[in-house]
């Protein structure tokens, strides 16, 4: 029987790679594991982030009473690719010249000619009726003809709403996506209507 000599015995694993000390195979073999699963796990979160659905923050006001200020929605980014948005959708935006992306109502489509007086809004000339709640009020704008690939974005409170009023139509590529369900807080999960 062969005796070791403890001044002599190394942490070497046996076999053809002995020159790599155990502790060193095993970390290397925890960082490969590590890394077949977080990898993947960002490569997918990224793709749902960029393609498919994001979660977002209401800030202000402007969207009262549907959505209030802090109120956290998850926005679907797949049924424009298909088609354009619809009257009555809340849609989120990057705007030029904002340091955030705003969330506001599509009120008016391409082709259409828009006025508002006092936050009501008329279209072709006749009234929009709006089955969604609206706090009235803000200032007045056009008559104005949105041009091609753009919408008209409102806030649902209209005193308080920085919106196509004052940044004009939207072009519909500046659409990032579908305000879709709310998730928090608690008491007001649900779809955005």
């Amino acid at each position: 029987m062969e005796e070791i000599n403890p001044e002599t015995a190394t942490n070497e694993e046996p076999g053809p790679n002995r020159t790599v000390p155990r502790a060193i195979g095993w970390l290397l073999r925890a960082v490969r594991e590590t890394g077949e699963t977080v990898i993947p796990a960002v490569v997918i979160a990224l793709f749902i982030n960029l393609f498919l659905a994001q979660a977002t923050q209401v800030l202000g006001q402007s969207m009262e009473p549907t959505l209030h200020s802090s109120q956290r929605v998850v926005i679907e980014k797949i049924t424009y690719r298909f088609h354009g948005p619809r009257r009555g959708h809340v849609v989120v935006i990057n705007s030029e010249g904002q340091s955030e992306m705003l969330i506001k109502r599509v009120v008016g489509l391409p082709g259409e000619t828009i006025e508002i007086r006092d936050g009501r809004v008329t279209i072709n000339g006749e009234q929009l009726e709006e089955p969604w709640s609206v706090k009235l009020g803000g200032g007045h704008y056009g008559p104005q003809t949105i041009p091609p690939l753009h919408v008209f974005v409102l806030g649902d409170n209209r005193g308080a709403s920085n919106d196509s009023r004052n940044f004009g139509p939207v072009p519909i590529e500046n659409i990032v996506g579908h305000a879709w369900v709310s998730y928090w807080p608690p008491e007001d999960i649900g779809f955005v209507e």
